[in-house]
Order: C-alpha cells, then structure tokens, then sequence
C-alpha cells in the first residue's frame, strides 16, 4: 500500500507542478521575439535598436527610447514563457515516462536522451 500512496503522492506533486506552471503562462502580458540594445549616442547609427531573425535573415529596425524600453519588456516576456513552456515539456516528459508501461530496453535511458534535465 504503500507504493500506492507514494504514486498517488508523485502524481499530485507533479500535477501541482503543472498547475504553477500553467498559470505562468497567463501573466506575461505582451511579447516579441528578437535582441534590442542601447547602442549610446556616437555608436554611428541609431541608439535603440532591434534585431531579429526573419527566414535565416538578419532584420534590424530602428527604435524610439519608449520603443526600445517597450520591446526590452516584451522580448523579457516572451523569454519567460519560452522557459515556463521547455519547463512544462521537460515535466510532462518525465511524467510520461515514469507512469506509462515502457518497452523493453537494455539499458535505461539517460535523462539528456529524455530532455529533462
């Protein structure tokens, strides 16, 4: 009995894992992907500006101080929910690899193979 409650233990934990992580996601507010950075005046183009990857190609913009300041929080943002979502994979992975009837093996799997670490 005593494993049963242990499982049933491991499994509340990993659902309330779940559940933080879950309502991470809905906090961020806006996002961008892409880099700004604060070039300082004499940098011979523009102070603000913001790069990012568009099909393999380089696209940098422009930007106002207020511009610079709003895309600096959002690409924090999305930085936040790109880490709570490999977190969520990591933790689902791990769940269904503990809980789930595995094939045979002759070795076990290593948890850089699995992604969770």
């Amino acid at each position: 009995m005593a494993t049963k409650k242990t499982e049933a233990a491991a499994r509340a934990k990993w659902r309330e894992h779940h559940a933080r992580l879950h309502a991470c996601l809905a906090v961020p507010g806006w996002i961008s992907e892409g880099y700004v950075q604060d070039r300082g005046p004499g940098a011979g183009g523009p102070c603000y500006q913001w790069t990012r990857k568009v099909k393999g190609k380089t696209v940098s913009v422009a930007l106002s101080k207020e511009q610079y300041e709003w895309l600096a929080a959002a690409i924090a943002n999305w930085r936040t929910v790109l880490a709570t979502l490999k977190a969520m994979q990591q933790l689902s992975r791990s769940v269904l690899f503990t809980t789930l009837p595995d094939t045979q093996r002759r070795k076990r799997l290593s948890k850089r193979v699995l992604g969770i670490t």
